[in-house]
């Protein structure tokens, strides 16, 4: 059997045990969506947020990408971001990022890895705002975790400067924004920072009329 039709077959196991488990939960699905989280993580394949959060489908909607960026250009990001806040009226976003992520420690160094390199450099961006703390620690692992941690703050300062984000605050006073690291050793969630609704940021980002 070929590692895709054992997917196939997981699935069909997965969606009869839901039904058997109550028979009413794809009914509910299909008629509505409305999840109070929009949660930006990284694609790593060891961090789904439904499963380290023990929510069910239909709570969380998702967006992910390499190092759990919110890039000023990302359409793909913005598109999802506007929906969530305009259309699903999210009361929290996530940023959440993981100790040990690939992308952050590739970013830290100077090996070119093609097309990549143009992402990668948003997180050198990072590390060149915070290389004094970062050079001073002396142990690799923990800068680069310290450095994952520095990346999600300016991850969710970057949704605050956000014309999306800020309309929301004026008008709804939400959503609230988090920035979480995962660690894949124990399974736990990290809280690292946090901007309430219509946190002042620096006036030059603050918009008159978002």
């Amino acid at each position: 059997m070929n590692a895709y039709e054992k997917l196939l077959l997981e699935n069909k196991a997965w969606a009869r045990e839901k039904t058997l488990e109550d028979p009413e939960y794809f009914k509910r699905l299909v008629n509505i969506q409305t999840p109070e989280f929009l949660w930006i993580g990284c694609s790593d394949s060891r961090v789904p947020a439904n499963e380290i959060t023990g929510t069910s489908p239909g709570e969380i909607f998702v967006q992910r990408n390499i190092a759990n960026m919110v890039i000023h250009t990302d359409l793909n990001l913005l598109s999802v971001l506007q929906y969530a806040v305009d259309v699903l009226k999210v009361k929290h976003i996530i940023v959440c990022g993981h100790y040990g992520c690939g992308g952050v420690k590739a970013a830290m160094g100077n090996q070119s890895f093609g097309i990549i390199n143009k992402w990668l450099r948003n997180i050198k961006d990072v590390y060149r705002l915070h290389e004094e703390e970062l050079v001073a620690i002396k142990d690799e692992s923990e800068r680069v975790n310290r450095l994952i941690e520095l990346n999600v703050q300016e991850q969710v300062l970057n949704l605050a400067k956000t014309s999306i984000v800020q309309h929301a605050w004026k008008t709804d006073q939400r959503p609230h924004l988090h920035g979480w690291v995962y660690s894949l050793h124990n399974g736990i969630i990290k809280p690292v920072c946090d901007m309430e609704p219509n946190t002042h940021i620096d006036h030059i980002y603050e918009y008159d009329n978002p």
